[in-house]
């Protein structure tokens, strides 16, 4: 979970999914990266932390950035899969128990979904819901595959996963779809399901369009560019696309 300067939601975001991965029996970790936050964030997670010790606060060990906090989390996490999980509380915990019964299945990849039957969304800026749709339009006619939320943040990932798609290139926002797309390209199987997300309600959201836009494209291309010149050199088998399993009840 990368947090900077996160003090009004982390807290609460914790405690949610503690409560949900409990409540489910699932064996966990939950690791808060600080991307040098200059708030409480890090007291209100280590004060978690004292209390429950599979709550830990990690100070980044790259530069300030979305994309490095993330890198900097899958140094040091622990288990044999991760999700990525933002400290917004826009991510309902109750979608991480899907993904974990996706990852129990055998997929390499759970990926979520705000844009398919099933799935809910909560105050979305107009703005940049349609810059969003756009986006992921373009990535599906690049890479010819039927995924249509690849900029979501939220998914989750077996170990070997991780391994397979160093380095990572991305130090920004970008990193939320440089990960999924070399999973694709090198041979990764991925499902989907429907998710949720809400609006943040406290904190300053940090993507920055304006800022991003070139950093995305350069992403997306050299994934892309992976995908039709390197005639599979680096898949680790043929890929197994995803498909939709149930929508939620």
């Amino acid at each position: 979970m990368p947090a900077q300067n996160e003090e009004g939601s982390v807290g609460a975001t914790v405690e949610g999914l503690v409560s949900t991965l409990e409540a489910a029996e699932i064996d966990y970790e939950i690791v808060v990266v600080n991307d040098d936050s200059e708030d409480s964030t890090e007291a209100v997670i280590a004060a978690i932390g004292a209390a429950n010790p599979r709550v830990r606060v990690h100070k980044s060990h790259y530069e300030r950035g979305f994309g490095n906090a993330i890198r900097a989390g899958l140094d040091v996490f622990e288990g044999d899969a991760v999700a990525i999980v933002m400290a917004d509380a826009s991510d309902d915990p109750r979608d991480l128990l899907r993904y974990h019964q996706l990852l129990e299945e055998g997929w390499d990849c759970a990926f979520g979904s705000r844009f398919m039957p099933g799935a809910e969304i909560h105050d979305y800026p107009p703005l940049k819901l349609f810059i969003n749709r756009m986006a992921n339009q373009f990535i599906r006619l690049l890479f010819r595959h039927k995924y249509n939320d690849t900029t979501n943040a939220f998914k989750a990932y077996k170990r070997e996963v991780i391994e397979t798609v160093q380095p990572l290139l991305s130090k920004h926002f970008n990193l939320t779809v440089e990960l999924p797309l070399k999973a694709i390209v090198r041979g990764h199987s991925f499902a989907v399901v429907p998710t949720s997300w809400t609006n943040r309600t406290s904190g300053e959201a940090k993507l920055k369009m304006k800022e991003m836009g070139s950093r995305y494209l350069f992403i997306v291309l050299y994934v892309w560019l992976e995908k039709v010149l390197s005639r599979g050199d680096y898949q680790i088998r043929e890929p197994r696309t995803g498909r939709a399993p149930a929508k939620r009840s």
